[in-house]
C-alpha cells in the first residue's frame, strides 16, 4: 500500500475515534466507569483491515488527544491501561483464534480487559484492593457494550468488503 494512502487512512481512523470518543466524554454515565466504548469500533476496525500495529497506534493517539482535548489527563491513566490490555488481548484472540471465535466474541473479551486494566489503575491510586467489589457491575456492562461493539465492527468490515470501499488501499492482516 502507498505510505501516503496509509497515513491519510490512519489520520482519518483517529479522527473519527476522537470525535467519537470526545463526543462520548460529555454523555452523563448512569454507573461511574462504564461506558459504551463507541471508539473502540475504529481501533478493532483497524485491527482486522490493517493489524496490530496501526489498531495499538489508534488506540494511543484517540486516548492522547482525547484526554487532552476532554481535560482529563487523570483519565488517561485509566484510558491508556485499559485501552492497551484490551489491545493487547484482542491482538492476541485475533492473531491465533479467529478462525474459531467471532469478532463479538473478541470485543468482549477484550472490553472485559479494558476494565480489569481501569481497575489495575484505580486501586493503584486510591491504594486499596477492595475496588474489585466493583468487578462484577463492570463485567456485566462490558460483556453488554463489547458484543454490541463487536457487532456493529463484523457488520462494518463486512460492508467495507462487500462495497469494495477500501478497496486496494487496505493491507490486511490475514
Amino acid at each position: 500500500m502507498n505510505k501516503t494512502k496509509k497515513m491519510v487512512l490512519l489520520g482519518l481512523m483517529v479522527s473519527i475515534a476522537l470525535i467519537i470518543y470526545v463526543i462520548e466524554a460529555q454523555v452523563p454515565v448512569l454507573f461511574p466507569g462504564i461506558k459504551l466504548g463507541l471508539a473502540n469500533l475504529v481501533s478493532l476496525t483497524a485491527l482486522i483491515l490493517w493489524g496490530p500495529r496501526e489498531a495499538l497506534l489508534i488506540m494511543f493517539l484517540r486516548t492522547l488527544l482525547g484526554s487532552m482535548f476532554t481535560g482529563s489527563m487523570s483519565a488517561f491513566m485509566f484510558s491508556i491501561a485499559g485501552g492497551l490490555l484490551s489491545n493487547l488481548v484482542m491482538i492476541f484472540l485475533y492473531r491465533f483464534f479467529r478462525k474459531s471465535m467471532s469478532i463479538w466474541s473478541i470485543s468482549m473479551i477484550g472490553a472485559v480487559f479494558h476494565n480489569i486494566g481501569q481497575l489495575l489503575v484505580a486501586s493503584i491510586v486510591i491504594q486499596d484492593l477492595r475496588i474489585y467489589i466493583y468487578l462484577p457491575v463492570l463485567m456485566v456492562s462490558a460483556v453488554v457494550t463489547g458484543y454490541f461493539i463487536g457487532l456493529c465492527t463484523t457488520f462494518l468490515t463486512r460492508y467495507l468488503d462487500r462495497t469494495n470501499s477500501i478497496g486496494d488501499i487496505t493491507d490486511r492482516a490475514d
